[in-house]
């Protein structure tokens, strides 16, 4: 099995998004650059960024998102993000009605559920699950093997947490990674056991 990785761009002081559910400037370092980071052409990040980010989305091999981005994102008009394989999203409903049943989602009734599907689809590559509340439910259950952030000089002051509403302590070992990029610090942790 591949690890299980907990991953999002986020504010100096720990949030994915404002209080108004905007991320605001967390993605302006996809654009900051002059190296490509995709096909399209359309995200362009230093050398250094590209260099990190590139090879950990090449690993993944399905990530997990909870309903609330899949509604906000209209489930990416059933086409994943980022060449992401599949994606798992822990939900109590049922697909959107209307929903294409060949796109790469699938449904699952809560987060050992989804760990354990997208565990099936991604083999031994990675499992990328977002931050927010669903990624602080897979850390507080143990599941999660990794932390990556990019961490974003902006200060939003209140909004949606990294961690979500986690409210024990989880220890993490010393950065493993912790690389400049422009308009971005990328940190990556191995989650203590």
């Amino acid at each position: 099995m591949g690890k299980v990785v907990m991953y999002s761009s986020v504010s100096v002081d720990g949030f994915i998004a404002d209080e108004k559910d905007q991320p605001g400037p967390l993605f302006d370092w996809l654009t900051s650059g002059t190296v490509p980071l995709d096909e399209s052409g359309a995200l362009k990040v230093s050398q250094t960024s590209h260099d990190y980010t590139r090879r950990y989305w090449d690993g993944i091999g399905a990530t997990i998102v909870g309903r609330h981005v899949f509604d906000l994102t209209d489930g990416w008009d059933g086409t994943p993000p980022g060449g992401i394989d599949h994606v798992v999203v822990v939900t109590h409903r049922p697909a959107p009605e209307g929903w294409n049943p060949a796109a790469p989602f699938h449904f699952a009734d809560g987060i050992e559920a989804a760990v354990a599907k997208a565990q099936q689809f991604a083999g031994d590559r990675t499992v990328e699950v977002a931050a927010g509340d669903v990624g602080g439910q897979v850390l507080a259950a143990g599941l999660v093997d990794e932390v990556r952030m990019d961490v974003v000089p902006v200060v939003f002051g209140a909004g949606k947490r990294y961690f979500g509403t986690v409210d024990a302590q989880h220890l993490l070992a010393d950065p493993d990674a912790v690389i400049q990029g422009n308009r971005v610090l990328h940190l990556r942790y191995q989650v203590r056991r």
